[in-house]
């Protein structure tokens, strides 16, 4: 087994992730969640077009307006969503949710079985697809349980360290994915290093550090470690599990376990 910079386990690390439009391009069609959403948006167009063919003008007309009104209130929706979502995964994420609302409501215009077509397809696609998370770790590092158990008990390494608990077979992970690496570029130093548990791989490891395996539905969850011992953790865990978990935020996160002091008080030699 290798060792990293600090003489601790190997490790998995990520080289720096670049985007590259045609291989987002090539992923937005490969993956099966990314593709079965397009060829089931884009089914109403025929759709469409052959129901065109047998309404009657006035009937025509009336859901050529539908159609707009709900066109509107989508670009209207993304446009705030873009505004305010910190990462490309939340945002397609929730767009597409807004997407299959609005689809299926129009579709309710035009005809009830249509509706229930495309409810039955989207419950499908849910079942047998999932939307992949981001795939960069920027300067964290990927670990398994027991590899954090070593770097932790071995003493040796960053006198902080900061982990992501995770599963990705939750949607707020995949959400969230892409806040880790990001943080952990500017962030990490020799004081502090990041690192992320795929709790979804690892489900008996989830009880050894206080995450009940009821309770995924409450991942991500971040502890700090200082020399081993947890000194921080977010969110902390209710005894009834919450169906709507708190919102997460890079800005949250940094202020959570003072990311900003601990850079500054790295700079500042202390």
């Amino acid at each position: 087994m290798s060792k990293n910079n600090n003489g601790g386990p190997c490790v998995q690390r990520n080289q720096e992730h670049t985007y590259d439009p045609v291989r987002s391009l090539n992923r937005m069609v490969s993956e099966p969640y990314y593709l079965f959403h397009l060829l089931v948006f884009f089914s109403y167009i025929p759709i469409r077009f052959s129901a065109s063919q047998l309404l009657s003008p006035a009937r025509n007309s009336f859901l050529l307006k539908r159609e707009i009104q709900v066109f509107v209130a989508y670009c209207v929706l993304a446009v705030v969503k873009i505004v305010k979502t910190e990462s490309w995964e939340s945002f397609i994420h929730d767009t597409l949710f807004f997407a299959k609302i609005f689809l299926t409501a129009i579709a309710l215009v035009l005809d009830y079985h249509l509706a229930l077509w495309y409810t039955l397809a989207f419950l499908v696609i849910h079942i047998i697809a999932q939307q992949p998370p981001y795939e960069g770790l920027g300067s964290s590092n990927h670990l398994t349980p027991l590899q954090l158990e070593t770097l932790l008990t071995e003493g040796n390494t960053s006198r902080f360290w900061l982990v992501e608990f995770r599963a990705f077979s939750t949607p707020a992970c995949v959400c969230t994915s892409s806040f880790f690496p990001e943080l952990s570029i500017t962030y990490s130093n020799a004081n502090l290093s990041f690192g992320t548990v795929d709790i979804g791989l690892f489900p008996n490891a989830a009880e050894k550090i206080g995450i009940p395996l009821g309770s995924l539905n409450q991942l991500p969850v971040y502890i700090l470690f200082e020399n081993a011992i947890e000194v921080a953790r977010f969110p902390e865990f209710d005894s009834e599990p919450y169906v709507f978990g708190p919102t997460i935020t890079k800005k949250l996160l940094c202020g959570r376990f003072e990311l900003d002091k601990r850079l500054l008080d790295y700079v500042n030699g202390k």
